[in-house]
């Protein structure tokens, strides 16, 4: 599925609606490059998911935890992994096969350790059709 989206407003309520529709188990691979939207997206998500605090790329941790919604919600940012080894000593396979929901920025960076069954979504510019506008393709994987 190709969602446009010409304004911020239109990426966080595109996450508000998936996160609202999100279940326990589910991962989301979130991709595209710095300045796309996918903080704005990940804080829709977070609001979908009745999570009332603030949401943030959790840049320096690359995992932060939210538990205050209708389900755990696992934020991760692996921009910075230097070593997919950091994973395992996180112990990524809590989150990922948990009762929570995850959804991991840059998740390209770790494909080997990814789950098969995943949601995958794209974000990305084309600043022919406006600085604000993004095209945000949504892949369900298994």
């Amino acid at each position: 599925m190709i969602v446009e989206s010409f304004q911020m407003e239109d990426t966080f309520a595109l996450g508000v609606k998936i996160g609202e529709h999100a279940k326990a188990g589910q991962v989301f691979c979130l991709l595209g490059d710095l300045g796309t939207g996918k903080t704005v997206f990940t804080q829709g998500f977070a609001k979908g998911l009745k999570i009332t605090e603030p949401v943030n790329s959790p840049t320096f941790t690359i995992v932060q935890v939210y538990d205050t919604g209708k389900l755990p919600f696992f934020h991760f940012d692996v921009y910075r992994i230097e070593d997919i080894e950091e994973m395992y000593e996180i112990g990524y396979e809590d989150y990922f096969y948990g009762q929570g929901v995850c959804l991991i920025e840059w998740s390209n960076l770790i494909e080997e350790l990814l789950p098969e069954k995943r949601t995958v979504i794209t974000i990305e510019k084309d600043l022919e059709k406006g600085f604000d506008y993004r095209k945000i393709t949504i892949e369900d994987e298994n």
